[in-house]
């Protein structure tokens, strides 16, 4: 099986070997978390994250190396603490062209500008076995004040769950590079021409919304914990389904969710018919979550909205053991308590494996 482990999978292999116990992790490796938070003394907390970095070639190494930048800083902001320092490691086939390199890296400098990051250490190196699209790993550290993180232990019964833009957002934007073509015509099957071109476009588009680092900047701005946000969780593999399955084990707190209320666009619906997928329960990098207490979140959604940052109120946060409650458009409830694999891996080797375009 491709992609992240299960949850049970996480328990039983990694959760029983994470080295020494220290007293300062204040919140370490679990389902559904982003990130780990560390005391480091005087009020001041560490935030750290670790992720893969891709080439996907159907991108090419500029936007591979920028949507890399973001994928990980994304996971970083949504403990409310900014990136500031990164370890890098590139681990390349031997084959992989200096040129090529020469693109990725000066990509990755001015993502890395951009958010405002310092490449601290890392190791760079050619190896046999070593192939795309992941080409590395990035590791990213910010510091801030203890009273400023959130995360799973501040959600409450009660807080409102929100999501921002739409489902599936990263299938559907690599789909639209990747084969704009096959997904032309799947458009043309329900739209006009011209309303078919202008959502391929707007597939296309969505390449720059794969990130949450503007999300979660305009909805701490308003307050965290019981002034406002509670935790921020991506939505990346998996998708939203998984993503508020991970969010309700983590917090130990059901959630009550409305699928209607989960954004799905016609290009994306599109690009997962094409790939034979549920846009549900696949990459959807760049739609946030975020538990928020209830008499601040609409002035959460007035935040996001400044920024146009489409923003839904999906549902809310019950009590109960981490169960994910989904109403269905003809009132029928499903009750979730594990995610589902991620469809996309297979999808993608496919498509690329067949030279769709």
């Amino acid at each position: 099986m491709t992609g992240k482990l299960s949850p049970a999978a996480f328990d039983r292999l990694i959760a029983p070997r994470l080295g020494a116990s220290r007293p300062e992790v204040l919140f370490g490796p679990r389902p559904g978390t982003d990130a780990a938070i560390v005391r480091i003394g005087a009020g001041r907390v560490l935030a750290l994250t670790t992720d893969p970095l891709s080439l996907i070639p159907a991108l090419g190494p500029e936007r591979s190396a920028r949507l890399a930048c973001h994928l990980v800083a994304s996971d970083l902001w949504t403990t409310g603490i900014p990136p500031a320092y990164a370890a890098v490691a590139l681990n390349l086939p031997p084959s992989f062209p200096d040129s090529t390199l020469d693109r990725y890296l000066e990509a990755l400098d001015a993502g890395w500008r951009e958010l405002e990051v310092a490449v601290v250490t890392g190791h760079t190196g050619r190896y046999e076995g070593c192939g795309l699209t992941i080409v590395g790993a990035a590791t990213l550290a910010g510091i801030g004040d203890d009273g400023r993180w959130v995360g799973a232990p501040f959600v409450s019964p009660g807080d409102r769950v929100l999501v921002t833009k739409d489902v599936a957002l990263e299938a559907t934007a690599i789909a639209g590079h990747l084969f704009p073509h096959r997904l032309k015509r799947e458009l043309e099957a329900t739209l006009s021409e011209t309303a078919a071109a202008e959502s391929l476009a707007l597939a296309r588009a969505k390449l720059d919304e794969v990130s949450v680092v503007e999300d979660c900047r305009a909805a701490l701005r308003v307050g965290v914990r019981d002034r406002g946000v509670s935790a921020m969780h991506d939505a990346t593999e998996g998708g939203v389904l998984g993503g508020l399955v991970e969010l309700a084990r983590a917090t130990g707190h059901d959630l009550r969710i409305e699928r209607a209320r989960l954004p799905l666009s016609p290009e994306a619906r599109a690009a997962c018919t094409v790939f034979q997928i549920d846009p549900y329960w696949t990459l959807g990098e760049g739609m946030l979550i975020l538990c928020v207490r209830p008499e601040h979140a609409a002035a959460v959604q007035s935040a996001l909205g400044d920024e146009s940052i489409p923003v839904s109120d999906a549902g809310e946060v019950m009590r109960g053991q981490g169960v994910l409650w989904l109403t269905e458009a003809d009132g029928s409830v499903t009750t979730l308590s594990e995610p589902e694999p991620d469809p996309y891996w297979p999808a993608y080797a496919r498509a690329v494996r067949e030279n769709w375009s």
